[in-house]
């Protein structure tokens, strides 16, 4: 007869500590967050309480606090809390992308690339090649004359719309 091996598994004391950094962590995290959102994670009462509790700390008190909120954070789902969290900061992380997006676009054109101009006036339905072109040659002007980025700003502005407009018909 064989002899039956345990299911559970036994956690190394590295691995116990790893899980508890990551919880103090996300704790972090939470004492961050506003309150408005924190509410919406359905986390314990007690739980809620410690992070609101958190935020009045200093120093050691604050460390104290949340190593408190990373012990009662083994009796949630942190991975599900660690998802909510990712989803708050999803859209602001798109924002960001899109802004160095239309970046990238004012510098390319503001470098000579009419290639980039032909494409986005192809993509970008309302794009005006002719007020485009106005804008470039505006900004590349100023630049040369040291004068404050004025036209350059136009020009984001015209291609942040441009790129609002193509994402919310």
């Amino acid at each position: 007869m064989e002899s039956e091996t345990s299911t559970t598994e036994v956690k190394s004391k590295s691995q116990i500590k790893r899980e508890l950094h990551l919880l103090h962590e996300l704790g972090k995290q939470l004492v961050a967050l506003p309150q408005s959102r924190l509410r919406v994670l359905g986390l314990t009462e007690p739980l809620q309480t410690a992070i609101m509790d958190a935020r009045r700390f200093k120093r050691g008190a604050l460390k104290r606090q949340l190593q408190y909120i990373a012990g009662l954070m083994r009796e949630v789902d942190a991975a599900a809390v660690q998802q909510a969290l990712d989803a708050f900061h999803r859209p602001q992380q798109q924002e960001v992308e899109a802004l160095h997006e239309v970046e990238a676009w004012r510098d390319a054109l503001l470098a000579g690339d009419d290639a980039l101009l032909d494409e986005l006036v192809g993509r970008f339905l309302n794009a005006d090649r002719q007020h485009l072109r106005q804008l470039v040659r505006n900004a590349s002007r100023e630049r040369q004359l040291n004068k404050p980025p004025k036209s350059a700003r136009a020009l984001f502005r015209e291609l942040s719309s441009l790129r609002a407009e193509n994402c919310n018909p």
